[in-house]
Protein backbone atom coordinates (compact mmCIF):
# COMPACT_ATOMS: atom_id res chain seq x y z
CA UNK A 1 0.00 0.00 0.00
CA UNK A 2 1.44 3.38 -0.94
CA UNK A 3 2.08 5.81 1.90
CA UNK A 4 2.18 9.04 -0.09
CA UNK A 5 0.29 10.67 -2.94
CA UNK A 6 -2.73 12.37 -1.37
CA UNK A 7 -4.06 15.10 -3.63
CA UNK A 8 -5.40 18.46 -2.52
CA UNK A 9 -8.67 19.60 -3.96
CA UNK A 10 -9.21 23.20 -5.03
CA UNK A 11 -10.48 23.88 -1.52
CA UNK A 12 -7.29 22.55 0.02
CA UNK A 13 -8.97 19.45 1.44
CA UNK A 14 -6.96 16.26 1.21
CA UNK A 15 -8.48 13.71 -1.18
CA UNK A 16 -7.88 9.99 -1.30
CA UNK A 17 -8.75 7.40 -3.93
CA UNK A 18 -9.40 3.68 -4.23
CA UNK A 19 -8.76 1.67 -7.41
CA UNK A 20 -10.29 -1.71 -8.29
CA UNK A 21 -9.06 -4.06 -11.03
CA UNK A 22 -11.55 -6.45 -12.64
CA UNK A 23 -11.78 -8.91 -15.52
CA UNK A 24 -14.64 -7.12 -17.26
CA UNK A 25 -14.71 -3.81 -19.15
CA UNK A 26 -13.65 -1.18 -18.15
CA UNK A 27 -11.17 -3.35 -16.16
CA UNK A 28 -10.01 -0.48 -13.94
CA UNK A 29 -12.34 1.66 -11.86
CA UNK A 30 -11.32 4.46 -9.51
CA UNK A 31 -13.41 6.25 -6.89
CA UNK A 32 -12.76 9.17 -4.56
CA UNK A 33 -12.52 7.93 -0.99
CA UNK A 34 -13.35 9.64 2.32
CA UNK A 35 -13.26 7.88 5.68
CA UNK A 36 -16.46 9.63 6.78
CA UNK A 37 -18.53 8.66 3.76
CA UNK A 38 -16.74 5.92 1.85
CA UNK A 39 -16.96 5.67 -1.95
CA UNK A 40 -17.56 8.72 -4.07
CA UNK A 41 -18.82 8.81 -7.67
CA UNK A 42 -16.73 6.69 -10.04
CA UNK A 43 -14.35 8.56 -12.31
CA UNK A 44 -14.86 8.37 -16.07
CA UNK A 45 -13.11 5.41 -17.66
CA UNK A 46 -9.76 5.96 -19.34
CA UNK A 47 -10.00 6.80 -23.05
CA UNK A 48 -7.84 3.77 -23.88
CA UNK A 49 -8.88 0.74 -21.83
CA UNK A 50 -6.49 -1.99 -20.75
CA UNK A 51 -6.22 -4.86 -23.24
CA UNK A 52 -7.33 -8.43 -22.70
CA UNK A 53 -10.03 -10.16 -20.73
CA UNK A 54 -8.28 -10.24 -17.33
CA UNK A 55 -6.74 -7.47 -15.24
CA UNK A 56 -5.35 -9.14 -12.10
CA UNK A 57 -3.69 -6.21 -10.30
CA UNK A 58 -3.64 -2.43 -9.98
CA UNK A 59 -1.24 -0.08 -8.19
CA UNK A 60 -1.00 3.66 -7.80
CA UNK A 61 2.47 5.16 -8.06
CA UNK A 62 3.44 6.11 -4.48
CA UNK A 63 3.55 9.79 -5.42
CA UNK A 64 -0.05 9.49 -6.64
CA UNK A 65 0.50 10.85 -10.15
CA UNK A 66 0.17 7.58 -12.10
CA UNK A 67 -1.68 4.28 -11.92
CA UNK A 68 -0.79 0.96 -13.58
CA UNK A 69 -2.57 -2.32 -14.27
CA UNK A 70 -1.36 -5.62 -15.66
CA UNK A 71 -3.49 -7.33 -18.28
CA UNK A 72 -3.82 -10.65 -20.08
CA UNK A 73 -3.11 -9.47 -23.65
CA UNK A 74 -0.24 -7.54 -25.18
CA UNK A 75 1.16 -5.07 -24.10
CA UNK A 76 0.52 -6.84 -20.74
CA UNK A 77 1.06 -3.61 -18.78
CA UNK A 78 -0.92 -0.36 -19.06
CA UNK A 79 -0.19 2.87 -17.22
CA UNK A 80 -1.93 6.25 -17.06
CA UNK A 81 -1.26 9.65 -15.54
CA UNK A 82 -3.56 10.22 -12.57
CA UNK A 83 -4.78 13.42 -10.95
CA UNK A 84 -7.85 14.73 -9.19
CA UNK A 85 -9.29 15.21 -12.70
CA UNK A 86 -9.03 11.47 -13.35
CA UNK A 87 -7.18 9.45 -15.97
CA UNK A 88 -4.81 11.12 -18.38
CA UNK A 89 -3.74 9.84 -21.79
CA UNK A 90 -2.24 6.35 -21.61
CA UNK A 91 1.54 6.28 -21.45
CA UNK A 92 3.38 4.73 -24.38
CA UNK A 93 4.06 1.03 -23.95
CA UNK A 94 7.52 -0.03 -22.83
CA UNK A 95 9.93 -0.55 -25.73
CA UNK A 96 10.58 -4.10 -24.53
CA UNK A 97 7.30 -5.67 -23.47
CA UNK A 98 6.84 -8.31 -20.79
CA UNK A 99 6.85 -11.77 -22.40
CA UNK A 100 3.47 -13.01 -21.17
CA UNK A 101 0.18 -12.23 -19.51
CA UNK A 102 0.61 -9.88 -16.56
CA UNK A 103 -0.11 -11.24 -13.08
CA UNK A 104 1.14 -8.54 -10.69
CA UNK A 105 2.52 -5.01 -10.68
CA UNK A 106 4.22 -2.71 -8.19
CA UNK A 107 6.24 0.49 -8.02
CA UNK A 108 9.39 1.14 -6.03
CA UNK A 109 8.78 3.52 -3.08
CA UNK A 110 10.65 6.32 -4.89
CA UNK A 111 8.47 5.85 -7.97
CA UNK A 112 11.65 5.55 -10.08
CA UNK A 113 11.00 1.92 -11.03
CA UNK A 114 8.07 -0.33 -11.92
CA UNK A 115 8.04 -4.14 -11.99
CA UNK A 116 5.61 -6.57 -13.60
CA UNK A 117 5.18 -10.24 -12.71
CA UNK A 118 4.00 -12.29 -15.66
CA UNK A 119 3.65 -15.64 -17.37
CA UNK A 120 6.57 -16.93 -19.51
CA UNK A 121 10.25 -16.67 -18.60
CA UNK A 122 11.89 -14.48 -17.28
CA UNK A 123 8.59 -14.15 -15.32
CA UNK A 124 9.48 -10.65 -14.11
CA UNK A 125 10.21 -7.45 -16.05
CA UNK A 126 11.33 -4.24 -14.40
CA UNK A 127 11.72 -0.79 -15.93
CA UNK A 128 13.04 2.60 -15.00
CA UNK A 129 10.26 5.19 -14.77
CA UNK A 130 10.41 8.90 -15.48
CA UNK A 131 7.05 10.19 -16.66
CA UNK A 132 6.74 6.97 -18.64
CA UNK A 133 8.48 3.66 -19.15
CA UNK A 134 12.24 3.82 -19.48
CA UNK A 135 14.69 1.08 -20.33
CA UNK A 136 14.09 -2.46 -19.13
CA UNK A 137 16.48 -3.56 -16.41
CA UNK A 138 18.56 -6.71 -16.89
CA UNK A 139 16.78 -9.86 -15.75
CA UNK A 140 17.82 -11.25 -12.37
CA UNK A 141 20.77 -13.65 -12.63
CA UNK A 142 18.69 -16.25 -10.76
CA UNK A 143 15.26 -16.18 -12.34
CA UNK A 144 11.98 -17.08 -10.69
CA UNK A 145 11.02 -20.56 -11.90
CA UNK A 146 7.33 -19.92 -12.59
CA UNK A 147 4.88 -17.09 -13.21
CA UNK A 148 5.19 -14.28 -10.67
CA UNK A 149 1.79 -13.68 -9.11
CA UNK A 150 2.92 -11.15 -6.51
CA UNK A 151 5.80 -8.77 -5.93
CA UNK A 152 6.72 -6.17 -3.35
CA UNK A 153 9.51 -3.70 -2.69
CA UNK A 154 10.70 -3.14 0.86
CA UNK A 155 9.72 0.28 2.28
CA UNK A 156 13.28 1.57 1.85
CA UNK A 157 13.38 0.36 -1.77
CA UNK A 158 16.56 -1.59 -1.03
CA UNK A 159 15.02 -5.03 -1.66
CA UNK A 160 12.40 -6.63 -3.89
CA UNK A 161 10.56 -9.92 -3.32
CA UNK A 162 8.72 -12.08 -5.86
CA UNK A 163 6.11 -14.76 -5.17
CA UNK A 164 5.53 -17.53 -7.71
CA UNK A 165 3.85 -20.89 -8.21
CA UNK A 166 6.68 -23.47 -7.92
CA UNK A 167 9.05 -24.30 -5.05
CA UNK A 168 10.76 -22.41 -3.41
CA UNK A 169 7.76 -20.09 -4.07
CA UNK A 170 9.59 -16.89 -3.14
CA UNK A 171 12.76 -15.10 -4.23
CA UNK A 172 14.15 -11.88 -2.80
CA UNK A 173 16.90 -9.68 -4.21
CA UNK A 174 18.73 -6.51 -3.24
CA UNK A 175 17.62 -3.65 -5.49
CA UNK A 176 19.71 -0.74 -6.67
CA UNK A 177 18.52 0.33 -10.12
CA UNK A 178 18.32 -3.36 -10.94
CA UNK A 179 18.34 -6.82 -9.40
CA UNK A 180 21.23 -7.87 -7.20
CA UNK A 181 22.32 -11.37 -6.19
CA UNK A 182 19.39 -13.39 -4.87
CA UNK A 183 19.14 -13.79 -1.11
CA UNK A 184 19.21 -17.33 0.31
CA UNK A 185 15.78 -18.96 0.44
CA UNK A 186 14.04 -18.97 3.81
CA UNK A 187 14.88 -22.05 5.90
CA UNK A 188 11.17 -22.87 6.10
CA UNK A 189 9.61 -22.31 2.70
CA UNK A 190 6.07 -21.06 2.16
CA UNK A 191 3.73 -24.06 1.89
CA UNK A 192 2.71 -23.49 -1.75
CA UNK A 193 2.58 -20.88 -4.49
CA UNK A 194 2.81 -17.36 -3.06
CA UNK A 195 -0.12 -15.28 -4.34
CA UNK A 196 0.31 -12.24 -2.10
CA UNK A 197 3.40 -10.51 -0.67
CA UNK A 198 3.81 -7.48 1.58
CA UNK A 199 6.63 -5.98 3.64
CA UNK A 200 5.61 -4.52 6.97
CA UNK A 201 5.81 -0.70 6.82
CA UNK A 202 8.72 -0.80 9.26
CA UNK A 203 10.61 -3.05 6.81
CA UNK A 204 11.36 -5.70 9.42
CA UNK A 205 8.89 -8.42 8.34
CA UNK A 206 7.75 -9.93 5.06
CA UNK A 207 4.42 -11.77 4.87
CA UNK A 208 3.12 -14.05 2.14
CA UNK A 209 -0.27 -15.53 1.31
CA UNK A 210 -0.59 -19.02 -0.20
CA UNK A 211 -3.30 -21.60 -0.91
CA UNK A 212 -2.04 -24.29 1.48
CA UNK A 213 -2.11 -24.32 5.29
CA UNK A 214 -1.22 -22.22 7.22
CA UNK A 215 -2.15 -19.94 4.26
CA UNK A 216 -0.24 -16.99 5.66
CA UNK A 217 3.45 -17.03 6.63
CA UNK A 218 5.68 -14.27 7.96
CA UNK A 219 9.44 -13.96 8.31
CA UNK A 220 11.71 -11.42 9.96
CA UNK A 221 13.50 -9.40 7.30
CA UNK A 222 16.86 -7.63 7.41
CA UNK A 223 18.14 -5.82 4.34
CA UNK A 224 21.54 -7.19 3.40
CA UNK A 225 20.87 -10.44 5.28
CA UNK A 226 17.47 -11.59 4.11
CA UNK A 227 14.98 -13.97 5.70
CA UNK A 228 14.99 -14.83 9.38
CA UNK A 229 13.33 -17.79 11.11
CA UNK A 230 9.64 -18.02 10.23
CA UNK A 231 7.23 -16.69 12.83
CA UNK A 232 4.79 -19.10 14.45
CA UNK A 233 1.58 -19.54 12.47
CA UNK A 234 -1.51 -17.66 13.60
CA UNK A 235 -3.54 -19.62 16.15
CA UNK A 236 -6.58 -19.31 13.87
CA UNK A 237 -5.55 -19.72 10.25
CA UNK A 238 -7.47 -18.32 7.28
CA UNK A 239 -10.16 -20.79 6.24
CA UNK A 240 -9.37 -21.08 2.52
CA UNK A 241 -6.85 -20.39 -0.24
CA UNK A 242 -5.20 -17.05 0.51
CA UNK A 243 -4.90 -14.60 -2.38
CA UNK A 244 -3.64 -11.34 -0.89
CA UNK A 245 -2.07 -9.91 2.26
CA UNK A 246 -1.78 -6.33 3.54
CA UNK A 247 -0.42 -4.49 6.59
CA UNK A 248 -2.00 -1.52 8.28
CA UNK A 249 0.16 1.63 8.00
CA UNK A 250 1.07 1.33 11.70
CA UNK A 251 2.27 -2.24 11.19
CA UNK A 252 0.11 -3.30 14.13
CA UNK A 253 -2.39 -5.27 12.04
CA UNK A 254 -2.23 -7.70 9.13
CA UNK A 255 -5.13 -8.82 6.91
CA UNK A 256 -5.53 -11.72 4.47
CA UNK A 257 -8.11 -12.07 1.68
CA UNK A 258 -9.01 -15.71 1.07
CA UNK A 259 -11.51 -18.22 -0.25
CA UNK A 260 -14.16 -19.69 2.05
CA UNK A 261 -16.22 -17.71 4.54
CA UNK A 262 -15.50 -15.26 6.23
CA UNK A 263 -13.37 -14.39 3.12
CA UNK A 264 -11.11 -12.05 5.11
CA UNK A 265 -9.09 -12.69 8.26
CA UNK A 266 -7.25 -9.99 10.20
CA UNK A 267 -4.83 -10.26 13.11
CA UNK A 268 -3.10 -8.04 15.58
CA UNK A 269 0.68 -8.03 15.14
CA UNK A 270 3.35 -7.58 17.79
CA UNK A 271 6.52 -9.58 17.19
CA UNK A 272 4.31 -12.22 15.61
CA UNK A 273 0.67 -13.00 14.93
CA UNK A 274 -1.66 -12.02 17.72
CA UNK A 275 -5.33 -12.80 18.15
CA UNK A 276 -7.62 -12.88 15.16
CA UNK A 277 -10.03 -9.97 15.05
CA UNK A 278 -13.75 -10.71 15.03
CA UNK A 279 -15.16 -11.15 11.55
CA UNK A 280 -16.97 -8.18 10.02
CA UNK A 281 -20.68 -8.17 10.87
CA UNK A 282 -21.47 -8.01 7.16
CA UNK A 283 -19.10 -10.36 5.37
CA UNK A 284 -17.72 -9.85 1.87
CA UNK A 285 -20.07 -11.57 -0.56
CA UNK A 286 -17.63 -14.10 -2.01
CA UNK A 287 -14.07 -15.39 -2.13
CA UNK A 288 -11.57 -12.69 -1.15
CA UNK A 289 -9.22 -11.82 -4.00
CA UNK A 290 -7.46 -8.66 -2.78
CA UNK A 291 -7.14 -6.52 0.33
CA UNK A 292 -5.69 -3.13 1.25
CA UNK A 293 -5.75 -0.62 4.10
CA UNK A 294 -6.36 3.06 3.50
CA UNK A 295 -3.44 5.48 3.69
CA UNK A 296 -4.57 6.71 7.11
CA UNK A 297 -5.20 3.17 8.34
CA UNK A 298 -8.81 3.98 9.19
CA UNK A 299 -10.44 1.77 6.56
CA UNK A 300 -9.93 -1.61 4.91
CA UNK A 301 -11.24 -2.83 1.54
CA UNK A 302 -11.62 -6.36 0.19
CA UNK A 303 -12.09 -7.21 -3.48
CA UNK A 304 -14.12 -10.40 -3.87
CA UNK A 305 -15.71 -12.77 -6.36
CA UNK A 306 -19.42 -11.97 -5.97
CA UNK A 307 -21.38 -8.74 -6.38
CA UNK A 308 -20.90 -6.03 -5.14
CA UNK A 309 -17.28 -7.18 -5.83
CA UNK A 310 -15.80 -4.70 -3.32
CA UNK A 311 -16.55 -4.31 0.40
CA UNK A 312 -15.03 -1.64 2.63
CA UNK A 313 -15.16 -1.13 6.40
CA UNK A 314 -13.95 1.41 8.92
CA UNK A 315 -10.90 0.05 10.74
CA UNK A 316 -9.89 0.68 14.34
CA UNK A 317 -8.26 -2.45 15.75
CA UNK A 318 -11.08 -4.36 14.06
CA UNK A 319 -13.84 -4.08 11.49
CA UNK A 320 -16.52 -1.42 11.79
CA UNK A 321 -19.91 -1.29 10.07
CA UNK A 322 -19.59 -1.86 6.33
CA UNK A 323 -19.64 1.23 4.14
CA UNK A 324 -22.38 1.56 1.54
CA UNK A 325 -21.52 0.01 -1.80
CA UNK A 326 -20.31 2.37 -4.52
CA UNK A 327 -23.16 3.72 -6.67
CA UNK A 328 -21.42 2.28 -9.73
CA UNK A 329 -20.19 -1.19 -8.82
CA UNK A 330 -17.03 -2.75 -10.15
CA UNK A 331 -17.80 -4.67 -13.32
CA UNK A 332 -16.77 -8.08 -11.96
CA UNK A 333 -14.62 -9.71 -9.26
CA UNK A 334 -12.27 -7.28 -7.53
CA UNK A 335 -9.00 -9.01 -8.42
CA UNK A 336 -6.94 -6.05 -7.26
CA UNK A 337 -7.60 -3.15 -4.88
CA UNK A 338 -5.33 -0.24 -3.96
CA UNK A 339 -5.79 2.89 -1.86
CA UNK A 340 -3.82 6.09 -2.24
Amino acid sequence: MPILGIFASSGGVKQNYIAVATGTTPKIQIYPWAAATGFGAKYANPATLPAGSIVPDVKFKPQGNAVAVVNSSTPFITAYPWSSAGFGTKYANPATLPTGAGQSVNWSPSGADIAIGHEITPFVSAYAWSNGFGSKYADPATLPIAQVGSLSWSPSGADIALGFTSSPYIHAYPWSAGFGTKYANPATLPPSGVQGLAFRPQGDVIACAAPSAPRVSAYPWTSGTGFGTKYANPATAPTGDSESVAWSPSGNDIAVAHATTPFVSAYAWSSGFGSKYANPATLPAGDGRSVDFSVAGDAIAIGHSTTPFISAYPWSAGFGTKYSNPATLPASAGSGVDFI
